[in-house]
Formats: C-alpha cells, structure tokens, sequence
C-alpha cells in the first residue's frame, strides 16, 4: 500500500499540535507499560498496522512480555493481566468504540474500583491520543516498514 502523503509535510502544525499532544502524555506520570498496552490495544481495534507495528516493538523495549503482547487481543480470556490493567483495557476499549453503546456506567464504575479519578483522566487522554494518530495514520495509508 503506497502513502498517501505525509502529515509532517503538508500540515506540519497540525503534526506539530498532534505531537504536543503526544509528548504530554509521554510526561503525564501514566505508567510507560500501561500507556503501550492502550496504543496496542486500540490500534489493534482500529486496524492500524503502522500503530500496532511500532508499539508493540516499544513495549518490548521497555519490558513488556511476548505472551502479554500475543493476548492483548484476548485479555479478557488470560489471566496475565491486573485488575487495574483489564479496567484500564475495558476503558480503552469503550472510547475507542464510543458509539457502540458510549463508556457505560458499568465500564466506569468497574474502573473506579480499582483506579483513581486521575488515573482514569489520564487514560483517557491517552485512548483519545492514540485514536487520533491510528485516523491519522489510516487516513494517509502510512504502512510499517
């Protein structure tokens, strides 16, 4: 699949706000592990060959675990995941797919048991992160290399 073009060089502010974005997060105290866990998952969701492509490989880099990785697709059927980890996946998996039932008060509330107001604001800055750079990337056919 060819690029389309490059958001870097027909819209480098909007690139550049977009990266802002993601270098906020990048500093926002949210675990590095668990922040690669939302890009993956999400992507995985979305179809973003490219996203799925890098993080996995930065989510090797900073410890994350083959099998962890393989059965991130089917968390829910594993028990290699924390309580905080599913409701952070449940939570990623709602915003990612808001318009299939929006988060439900069941996906909040299982999240509440077992993460702070903070921590779920911060996931969802990070769901919404990396949504935006999977439409990006798909819109302009980026493709892993």
């Amino acid at each position: 699949m060819k690029n389309r073009f490059l958001m870097t060089e027909v819209n480098p502010k909007g690139y550049e706000a977009m990266f802002g974005l993601e270098k906020y997060m990048a500093a926002s105290g949210l675990d590095k592990r668990l922040y690669e866990l939302i890009k993956i998952r999400a992507s995985q969701m979305n179809g973003c060959a490219f996203c799925i492509d890098m993080h996995t490989k930065e989510a090797r880099k900073i410890g994350e675990t083959e099998q962890r990785i393989y059965a991130l697709n089917a968390w829910r059927e594993t028990p290699y995941f924390t309580d905080e980890e599913r409701a952070t996946l449940a939570l990623t998996e709602a915003i990612t797919f808001v318009t299939e039932g929006h988060v439900s008060d069941e996906v909040y509330n299982k999240a509440r048991e077992y993460l702070s107001e903070e921590e779920i604001a911060k996931i969802i800055m990070a769901a919404v992160t990396i949504n935006a750079w999977n439409r990006i990337v798909i819109s302009t056919r980026v493709s892993p290399s």
